[in-house]
């Protein structure tokens, strides 16, 4: 059971941080979701939104971020 609080503790942390990241990026005026190559098609009935670029870029990040933490942790 303790496993399982640990866990759904890193997760809760780990949101916090994401949101916090996109706040302060909303804040520094980067254009997460308006980057050249995001997908937004409005229609009569509805919009379709799909950010291509901003997934591409966060992954991006989130490789290098993740790539620097194994380095450290070896």
């Amino acid at each position: 059971m303790e496993t399982i609080v640990r866990y759904m503790m890193i997760g809760g942390v780990v949101l916090f941080l994401l949101g916090g990241g996109l706040y302060l990026s909303a804040k520094l005026g980067l254009p997460l979701g308006r980057l050249p190559g995001d997908i937004r098609i409005e229609g009569e009935n509805g919009t379709f939104y799909f950010p291509l670029a901003t997934s591409i870029f966060v992954s991006i990040l989130l490789t290098l971020l993740l790539n620097i933490i194994a380095h450290w942790r070896k």
